[in-house]
């Protein structure tokens, strides 16, 4: 089960994703379903804002019993690796939240900047990244929900790297909505359904 949640910043998109996923793992109502819960967080504290923000969303989940893993860039290596656990050590049902796709976008266009490629480059570089977690993704036998902003109802933004970023984040949010069983978007707190399994065959 794949369910992608958008939303913009302040939507809570997080606290929804974070529930909706305990909600389901309760439902599965078997002891190997009840392992704790695996949050993949993606995001770096590179300054004292963001800092501010890990630290928000730690407090949110201090009462939930989840198992934290660290992965700003190598993503599509951790779902493979977990799916691979759990099918050779008969570990049970999975359940994972990875919180957010946009910053992992975002985290790889700075390493493709870092690395000084040149727009061609830059281009293919998140364009690889992207089919890479999509296959991984296709493949994956766990209860999944990606969180991911929806950065494109603003003004187009200032700057090359900038319109590349939303460019790309919007066609990875397209082609994880084309997988996804499941689409929700978070707006002022409402979740409202955008594919459900009941649709997503005609979605």
């Amino acid at each position: 089960m794949l369910h992608l949640v958008l939303g913009g910043a302040r939507s809570g998109k997080s606290s929804f994703s974070e529930q909706w996923l305990q909600a389901q793992r309760e439902k599965a109502q078997s002891e190997k379903a009840q392992q704790p819960p695996i949050y993949v967080a993606t995001a770096q504290a590179l300054d004292e804002e963001m800092q501010q923000r890990i630290a928000h969303h730690q407090q949110q989940r201090v009462s939930s019993n989840w198992q934290l893993m660290e992965c700003p860039l190598h993503l599509n290596e951790l779902i493979i690796e977990l799916d691979d656990k759990c099918l050779t050590q008969r570990v049970g049902a999975q359940y994972i939240l990875v919180d957010c796709l946009t910053l992992w976008l975002s985290n790889h266009l700075m390493v493709a900047l870092d690395q000084k490629h040149n727009d061609k480059q830059i281009k293919d570089y998140l364009a690889n990244k992207i089919t890479e977690l999509i296959e991984a993704l296709t493949e994956h036998s766990a209860t999944i929900v990606l969180v991911a902003n929806e950065v494109g109802l603003g003004v187009v933004p200032m700057g090359k790297p900038s319109r590349v970023f939303v460019d790309h984040a919007g066609w990875l949010n397209q082609q994880l909505a084309k997988i996804a069983e499941q689409v929700t978007l978070v707006t002022a707190g409402i979740p409202l359904t955008l594919k459900s399994p009941k649709n997503s065959e005609v979605a």
